[in-house]
């Protein structure tokens, strides 16, 4: 697998995550494993799952570096695969972080 994988955080909780080395968001405790987006699905997730939110940051990944397997998964039968990994995510496994910035119309671009 060679395509990039993005993360939508707060960029508030992206810097103390770096701080630390490790990014566990809520959900890996909550459901097991970390949420991740291909670059086509960003913008779409963003506007689902974060509307109305500021100060929020696309993190890209390289899969081939993390330590974890990407698993694709439907998990919402939506007939689409997301990328997950089932681990804490080294920070300085990072390729980049994205500003996610919010069109004229109030929506994410990406």
């Amino acid at each position: 697998m060679t395509e990039p994988i993005f993360h939508i955080v707060a960029a508030a909780d992206w810097r103390q995550a770096c701080d630390g080395g490790s990014y566990q968001p809520p959900s890996l405790a909550a459901e097991g494993f970390v949420h991740f987006s291909y670059r086509r699905q960003v913008a779409r997730t963003a506007n689902a799952r974060f509307a109305g939110l500021a100060g929020l940051v696309v993190v890209e990944f390289d899969p081939a570096r993390l330590t974890a397997p990407v698993v694709d998964e439907d998990l919402y039968a939506a007939d689409e695969l997301f990328p997950h990994v089932y681990a804490a995510i080294p920070t300085e496994l990072a390729v980049a972080v994205h500003p996610l910035p919010v069109g004229p119309d109030g929506r994410f671009e990406f």
